[in-house]
């Protein structure tokens, strides 16, 4: 697995974001702005993503934009992310943007590794998804959400379900005894993804 590493890496507390071209792209803004957002030392891990629909799917969905349905590999990449948390005496929480959020999800449900969730406009319209959730333990501290404030504006009718779906997921968690915000960001799908990851991440670093 392909990873681009931040920070300090001795820090007690990791990070791990799955990643693609857009994400590596605006890596250093987010890393400098998770650090003027708190004074916690911290490692930040972006772990390549080789096939985003695939690799970040807990199962097989059909396509929502585009023709290419979702795959069912977010199994094998948790196996392959797992290795990267091996320090018994360090701290981990996994985060991401868009599916990548929607993974980090579902891989606090598989595993106690992540001390905290940083979803950042995660894909909450995924089929079946806060199902999943309603009947699985979260094996974390704390999660943060967020979303855009036009995501639910989308024209596809499964995406515009985003907001109703976010809500859902956010009393579901909080009904495990989880500590869990949600907070709004202006813009649709595609503005300031550095910033919103940014803020997941410093969240779950500060109250953890």
């Amino acid at each position: 697995m392909e990873t681009f590493c931040l920070g300090n890496p001795k820090a007690q507390k990791v990070l791990i974001q799955p990643v693609d071209e857009h994400d590596l792209d605006v890596m250093e803004s987010e890393f400098g702005i998770i650090k003027s957002l708190t004074d916690t030392d911290f490692y930040l891990i972006a772990a390549k993503v080789g096939n985003w629909n695939k690799d970040l799917s807990p199962w097989k969905a059909p396509a929502v934009f585009g023709s290419e349905d979702f795959g069912e590999g977010a199994g094998d990449f948790l196996k392959a992310l797992l290795p990267l948390c091996s320090d018994r005496q360090k701290t981990y929480y996994i985060g991401g943007y868009s599916l990548a959020g929607l993974f980090a999800l579902w891989a606090a449900c598989q595993t106690d590794t992540f001390k905290g969730v940083a979803a950042a406009s995660p894909s909450m319209w995924f089929p079946g998804f806060t199902e999943y959730m309603a009947d699985n333990a979260i094996k974390c501290d704390a999660v943060y959400l967020s979303l855009g404030d036009k995501e639910a504006k989308a024209r596809n009718p499964v995406m515009a379900t985003v907001a109703d779906k976010m809500a859902e997921a956010k009393d579901i968690i909080k009904s495990k005894g989880v500590n869990v915000t949600f907070e709004w960001n202006s813009g649709n799908h595609f503005k300031e993804s550095d910033m919103r990851t940014a803020k997941a991440f410093a969240f779950v670093l500060s109250n953890t």
